[in-house]
C-alpha cells in the first residue's frame, strides 16, 4: 500500500461525510420563499373604499399621513434596560450602580415633561440577534430564517418590499453609518455616509463620522428621512461587556445626541429612536436569550401623539411592528411581506381626540394592516405548501368577519362602541395568529433530504469500521476497492446531470455531489461486505472495550436531550474523569496497562515484540500517576468557564474577558505576567521534550528554528499582549505607533510559523549524526551497513542503510583511509524522528492560534499540551475538546479575533476574518487533529533503555561480517529503536496510519450523526433552532476542521517518512556503483 494511495483513500472517506453534511443541512436549513411583489398606492391591498378620514386628505395612499419626515436613530445593541431610568432607592434594599443604568436621562425626562409625547416600548426582537438580520426585519417586517445568520459576514442586497424602497419612492432618503446598509440597498439613498463596521474595537469612528454629518444635515433640510446607525454601544459591549465604564461614556454620549436631535426637531417630524437587538452579560448578541432579544425603541413627536399617559411599565411590542406602523404614520405603503401588527395607540389622534373617533381609526389602520397580511399569506400560500391548510383557513375565516363587521362601521359608525371595540380584537387576533403561523412553518423541512444525508452518514461510518479491521490484513485489495466505486460515482453523477439535462431541469450541485458519493459508497460497501462475511464475525468490528463503548454510546445519546447540549461543556469532563478513573483503577486491579487493549493497531508483526526490545509497558502506579494528573488538569481547565444562557444561576469565568477590560493596573500587570509565564513554559516544555530524545542537537534548518524562531515568536506574542492590553492608556502621541505595532506584530508571528512550517517540510528529518574512525562500542542506533544488499531482508531492514547514506552525505567532513579502517557512523535519536516532526509542527500551528485568543487563555493552551500529553502516555482516544470559553451558540463566538492583525478592518474581504474567527472557535480541533498520528508513534517513542544481548535481525548477515568480532553473549547498553520499528515493515506502517486515520474519522462521524439524528427527529422541538440546529452546525464545521487536519497531520509523516525513504533509494544506488 502505497503512502497516496492512504492519503486519497482518507480524501475520499472525508469527501462522502462532506456529501452527507451538506445533503443533510440542504433539508435542514432551508430558507423560506422571499416574494418578490411590492405594494403601491395604486394597488390598494384589498378590495373597499379608502380608510375612514382619509378621503380627500393630501399625502394620501392607503391612509392619510401623519408626519411628512422621520428621523430614525439606531442604536446597535440598545438593549432595553439601557433605557430605563435609575429605579428610587428603597430603604432595606442595598443601592446597585451599573455603568449602563439612568445615563439615557433625556428618554426619561420627555417621558416626564411630555407623556402624550412620548412613548418607551420593550421592542421583542426575534433570532437570530445578528444586525443583518435585524436590519432586515426592521425595514421588511418579515422574519429572517435561521440559516441567513451565516450571511452576517456578507450581507445581499434585499429583494423583497421594503421601508427603505417606499421612502425613496416619495422622497429623499440620507443615510449615514454602519456601511451593512450599503449592501442591503445598494444605490437606494439621495446621500449617505458609510463606516466600516466590522471593526468591534473601535468604539468611536463610525460614532463621531456619524456627528460630523448628522447636525449639518438636519439644520440644510435637505430630507425627509434621516437614519443614522450608530455602532459604539455595541462594538463597547463586545469590547467591554455591558458593565465597563465605557459603557457608560457611551451611552451618555448617545444621550446628548439624543438631547440635540430632539431641540432641532419640527412638528411634522417623528423621532425614532431604537435599537436593533439586546447584549448578553458578556456583550455579545446572536442568540434568543432574554437580554438578546429585548431591545429599546422610543417614540417622539413636537405635537401630541397618544391620548393618555404612558404606563407603569412599557409594553413590549414586535419589533417587526415597527415597520407598518412607519409606513401608515408617513402616509406610504405597507411592505408587501410584512407581517407586523401595527401600534395602534400612535392613531389615536393625541389627547384631544373623541374616544369613538380615536377607536375608529385604530380599527381602520389595522384594518388596512390586516389586509395587507390576508393578501400576503394569500399569495405566500399560492407559491409554496409551507403554511398549514387548516390554521389558515381559519384565520381566513376570522379576517373575513372582522373585515365585514368594519365596513358595516363605516356606514354607520355612531353609536357602535362595543361592536368596535369586537372588530379591534378580532384584527388583532388575526394579525397575531398570521406572524405565528409565519413563525411555525418557515422551519421549511426536506425529509427525503435530510434521511439521504443522515443514511449517508451512516455508510461512511460503516465503511470507515469495516476498512479500518480489514486494512492490516495481507489480502487488502486497496486500489480496486477505491478505483471501481470512485468510477461508479463519477458514472453516476454524469448520468444524473445528463438526465436533469434531458428533461430540461435545474441542476442542484448539493444533490449532484450526493448521487457521486452514493454511487461510489455502495458499490464500495457491498464488495467489502461480501469478502468481510466469509472472513470474521460481525461483532469484530467493535473491538473497543465495554466500558468505552458504553461512555461513547452514553454521549451520542445525549445529544438527544437538549438539557445535555446546554450543560455539555460540564458533562464531558465529568465523562473524560470517570474513563480514566475506570481506567487506572482496572490498571491498578491488574497490575497491567490498558492500552494496549485500547490501541487496536497491531504492534506491526515480529519486530516489535513484547519486552525488553519492545514498547515500553509502566506498571499500574505509574498509570495512577498519569491519570490523577489527567484529571488535575481537567479540573484546571474547567475554571476558564462560559455559562450557556440558559442557566442564568451559572456565573461565567471572568478570566475569559481580555486584559483590556481590567481596570485594575496591579491585578492587570500580574495576570499579564502570568500569561508570559505560560508561553515561556509552553517553549521550554517543547525544547526540553526535543532535547530528551536529542533531536535538539540536531543541526538542520528546523531545529535551528525551534532554537531561535521560537523564542522571537514568544516574545512576538508577549509584545502584542502588552500593546492590545494597554492601548487604551497609552499617550495620545503614541497611539499611532501602537496601532501600527498591533497590526505588525501578530503578521510577523504569522510569518514566523509559517516559515518555520516550510521548513519543517523542507527538511523534516531532525537527526544529529556524527561519525568516527575505527569501530568502537558507542551509544548507536545501530551500526552502518557494509556492502551492496543481498536480500530482500536488508532492503526491508532500512536503518543501517539509512547511516551509510548519512556517512555518505557527510564525506565532506569525513575522510576515510585504510589505515583507519573502516567507519563507524552514529545517528543520534532517529527513533523519535516522526514525533519530533509532529511536535514540531504543533508548537508552530499553536502559536499563530494563541494569537486569537484572548490573553488568558494561554493558560489553557498549557493545560490542553499538558492534558494531551498525559492522554498519549495513557494511549487513550483522543476525541476534541473544545477550547474553553466556546460552546455551540452563535453568541460564544469570540468575533474579536477577526481583527488580530488588521485593527482598521478588511474593507470589503469578508473571507478573511471569516477565516481568523473560524481558527479561533476551532483551534482545538485542529490541533488535536494535526496530532493524532502520535496516538500511533508515541508507544514506540516510550520504548525504554536497557541491557540486552546483541541479536542480529533477519537478513543482516552481511552487517555481522562488517562488524568486529564480538564475545558471543555480550551485554551492552543500546539506545532502543522505537519509532524505527515502524520501517520494518512499510506495508503494515501504511495500513496502520489508513486505520488511524478511519478511526479517528469514525469518532467524529458518529457524533455528526448523532447531531443530524437528534435535529431531524426533534426538528419541531421547541428548543431546535436554540440547541440542536447550532450544535448541528458548529460539529459540521468542527468534523470539516478536524478532518482537514488529520489529513494534514498524516500527510506531515508520509513526508517524513519519504524523506527517509529518499536516503534508502539513493543508499542503494550509491552502493550498486
Amino acid at each position: 500500500m502505497q503512502k497516496v494511495s492512504v492519503l486519497l483513500f482518507l480524501s475520499w472517506v472525508c469527501f462522502l461525510f462532506y456529501a452527507g453534511i451538506a445533503l443533510f443541512t440542504s433539508g435542514f436549513l432551508l430558507t423560506r420563499l422571499e416574494l418578490t411583489n411590492h405594494s403601491s398606492c395604486q394597488e390598494p391591498p384589498g378590495p373597499g373604499s379608502l380608510p375612514w378620514g382619509s378621503q380627500g386628505k393630501p399625502g394620501a395612499c392607503w391612509m392619510a399621513s401623519r408626519f411628512s419626515r422621520v428621523v430614525l436613530v439606531l442604536i446597535d445593541a440598545l438593549r432595553f434596560d439601557f433605557a430605563q431610568p435609575q429605579r428610587s432607592h428603597l430603604s432595606g434594599e442595598p443601592l446597585v450602580s451599573l455603568p449602563f443604568v439612568g445615563k439615557l436621562s433625556s428618554l426619561q425626562r420627555l417621558l416626564e415633561i411630555h407623556p402624550h409625547h412620548s412613548r418607551l416600548y420593550r421592542s421583542q426582537v426575534d433570532p437570530p440577534t445578528t444586525t443583518m438580520q435585524r436590519l432586515k426585519a426592521l425595514t421588511t417586517g418579515s422574519l429572517p430564517t435561521f440559516i441567513d445568520a451565516g450571511s452576517n459576514f456578507a450581507s445581499h442586497a434585499i429583494v423583497e418590499d421594503n421601508l427603505i424602497k417606499q421612502f425613496t419612492s416619495a422622497g429623499r432618503v440620507v443615510f449615514m453609518g454602519d456601511d451593512t446598509w450599503k449592501d442591503l440597498f445598494p444605490e437606494a439613498f439621495s446621500k449617505a455616509f458609510f463606516f466600516s463596521s466590522f471593526n468591534v474595537r473601535d468604539l468611536h469612528t463610525v460614532d463621531n463620522g456619524i456627528l460630523e454629518h448628522l447636525y449639518p444635515t438636519m439644520d440644510s433640510g435637505e430630507w425627509d428621512v434621516l437614519i443614522a446607525h450608530f455602532l459604539g454601544v455595541d462594538h463597547c459591549g463586545h469590547k467591554h461587556g455591558p458593565h465597563h465604564p465605557e459603557m457608560a461614556k457611551k451611552l451618555s454620549q448617545m444621550d446628548q445626541v439624543i438631547q440635540e436631535i430632539v431641540e432641532r426637531l419640527e412638528n411634522d417630524t417623528l423621532l425614532v429612536v431604537a435599537g436593533d437587538h439586546g447584549m448578553t452579560m458578556n456583550g455579545d448578541h446572536g442568540g434568543d436569550s432574554e437580554l438578546e432579544v429585548s431591545a429599546a425603541l422610543f417614540l417622539y413627536s413636537p405635537i401630541a401623539l397618544f391620548p393618555s399617559d404612558p404606563p407603569e411599565e412599557p409594553e413590549v411590542i414586535p419589533q417587526v411592528s415597527l415597520v407598518p406602523t412607519l409606513a401608515l404614520l408617513l402616509g406610504l405603503p405597507i411592505p408587501f411581506g410584512n407581517i407586523g401588527e401595527v401600534i395602534a395607540e400612535l392613531f389615536s389622534g393625541g389627547r384631544d381626540s373623541r374616544p369613538d373617533s380615536s377607536a375608529l381609526a385604530q380599527a381602520s389602520a389595522l384594518h388596512l394592516n390586516a389586509q395587507q397580511v390576508s393578501r400576503f399569506l394569500h399569495t405566500y400560500s399560492a407559491a409554496t405548501q409551507d403554511l398549514q391548510v387548516k390554521e389558515l383557513h381559519r384565520l381566513q375565516n376570522l379576517f373575513s368577519k372582522a373585515s365585514a363587521n368594519y365596513q358595516r362601521l363605516l356606514q354607520s359608525p355612531r353609536g357602535a362602541e362595543s361592536t368596535l371595540r369586537t372588530v379591534i380584537a378580532e384584527l388583532q387576533q388575526f394579525l397575531r395568529g398570521a406572524r405565528a403561523i409565519c413563525i411555525e412553518s418557515w422551519a421549511r423541512f426536506s425529509l427525503v433530504r435530510m434521511a439521504g444525508g443522515a443514511a449517508l452518514l451512516a455508510g461512511a461510518c460503516f465503511l470507515c469500521l469495516l476498512t479500518s479491521q480489514w486494512a492490516n490484513s495481507p489480502g487488502f485489495l486497496f486500489r480496486p476497492l477505491l478505483l471501481i466505486p470512485v468510477a461508479w460515482g463519477l458514472a453516476g453523477a454524469i448520468g444524473y446531470a445528463g438526465l436533469l439535462a434531458t428533461m430540461g431541469s435545474k441542476l442542484d450541485p448539493v444533490v449532484l455531489v450526493a448521487v457521486a458519493a452514493t454511487g461510489s459508497l455502495l458499490p464500495f460497501l457491498w464488495k467489502a461486505w461480501a469478502t468481510w462475511e466469509s472472513r470474521k464475525p460481525l461483532a469484530t468490528l467493535l473491538p473497543i472495550p465495554g466500558p468505552i463503548l458504553l461512555l461513547l454510546l452514553i454521549r451520542l445519546a445525549a445529544f438527544f436531550s437538549d438539557s445535555f447540549v446546554v450543560a455539555e461543556a460540564r458533562a464531558t469532563p465529568f465523562l473524560l474523569g470517570s474513563l480514566i478513573l475506570l481506567l487506572v483503577v482496572q490498571l491498578h486491579w491488574e497490575g497491567q496497562l490498558l492500552p494496549p487493549k485500547l490501541f487496536t493497531i497491531p504492534r506491526l508483526g515480529p519486530s516489535a515484540p513484547a519486552g525488553p526490545g519492545g514498547p515500553s509497558r509502566p506498571s499500574g502506579t505509574y498509570a495512577l500517576r498519569l491519570g490523577i494528573g489527567l484529571l488535575l488538569c481537567t479540573r484546571l481547565a474547567g475554571l476558564f468557564h462560559r455559562c450557556p444562557e440558559e442557566t442564568p444561576a451559572c456565573h461565567s469565568s471572568p478570566w475569559l474577558s481580555p486584559l483590556a477590560s481590567m481596570v485594575g493596573g496591579r491585578a492587570k500587570n500580574l495576570w499579564y505576567g502570568a500569561c508570559v509565564g505560560a508561553l515561556v513554559a509552553l517553549l521550554v516544555a517543547v525544547r526540553l521534550w526535543l532535547r530528551r530524545y536529542g533531536n535538539l542537537k540536531s543541526a538542520e534548518p528546523p531545529i535551528l528554528f525551534v532554537r531561535w524562531g521560537l523564542p522571537l515568536m514568544a516574545l512576538g506574542t508577549a509584545a502584542y499582549w502588552a500593546l492590545v492590553s494597554g492601548a487604551d492608556e497609552a499617550p495620545p502621541r503614541l497611539r499611532a505607533l501602537v496601532a501600527e505595532a498591533s497590526a505588525v506584530l501578530p503578521r510577523a508571528v504569522v510569518g514566523l510559523a509559517a516559515s518555520g512550517l516550510v521548513l519543517l517540510l523542507w527538511k523534516p528529518v531532525t537527526v544529529l549524526v556524527k561519525a568516527r574512525a575505527g569501530a568502537p562500542r558507542t551509544r548507536t542506533v545501530l551500526t552502518p551497513f557494509s556492502g551492496p544488499p543481498t536480500s530482500q531482508a536488508d532492503l526491508d531492514y532500512v536503518v543501517p542503510q539509512i547511516y551509510r547514506h548519512m556517512q555518505e552525505e557527510f564525506r565532506g567532513r569525513l575522510e576515510r583511509t585504510e589505515s583507519q579502517g573502516p567507519l563507524t557512523v552514529t545517528a543520534y535519536q532517529l527513533g523519535s524522528v516522526y514525533s519530533a516532526a509532529v511536535v514540531t509542527a504543533l508548537t508552530l500551528l499553536a502559536f499563530p492560534l494563541l494569537l486569537l485568543h484572548v490573553e488568558r487563555i494561554s493558560l489553557v493552551f498549557l493545560l490542553l499540551f499538558l492534558q494531551s500529553f498525559l492522554l498519549l502516555h495513557l494511549l487513550a482516544a483522543g476525541i476534541p475538546i473544545t477550547t474553553p470559553g466556546h460552546q455551540p451558540v452563535f453568541p460564544a463566538i469570540h468575533w474579536h479575533a477577526a481583527f488580530v492583525g488588521f485593527p482598521e478592518g478588511h474593507g470589503s474581504s469578508t473571507w478573511l476574518p471569516a477565516v481568523l474567527v473560524g481558527a479561533n472557535t476551532f483551534a482545538s480541533h485542529l490541533l488535536f487533529a494535526v496530532g493524532c498520528p502520535l496516538l500511533l508513534l508515541w508507544p514506540f517513542l516510550c520504548e525504554r533503555k536497557g541491557p540486552r544481548k546483541k541479536r542480529q535481525p533477519p537478513g543482516c548477515e552481511a552487517e555481522a561480517r562488517a562488524r568486529p568480532e564480538e564475545e558471543e553473549g555480550e551485554e551492552e547498553e543500546e539506545e532502543p529503536l522505537m519509532e524505527m520499528r515502524l520501517r520494518d515493515a512499510p506495508h503494515h506502517f501504511n495500513a496502520a496510519l489508513l486505520q488511524l486515520g478511519l478511526k479517528y474519522l469514525f469518532v467524529l462521524g458518529v457524533q455528526i450523526l448523532a447531531c443530524a439524528l437528534a435535529a431531524s427527529i426533534l426538528r419541531r422541538h421547541l428548543m431546535v433552532w436554540k440547541v440542536f440546529a447550532p450544535k448541528f452546525i458548529f460539529e459540521a464545521i468542527g468534523f470539516t476542521v478536524s478532518s482537514v487536519g488529520l489529513l494534514l497531520g498524516i500527510a506531515l509523516v508520509m513526508r517524513v517518512d519519504g524523506a527517509v525513504s529518499s536516503w534508502f533509494r539513493k543508499l542503494v544506488l550509491a552502493q550498486q556503483r
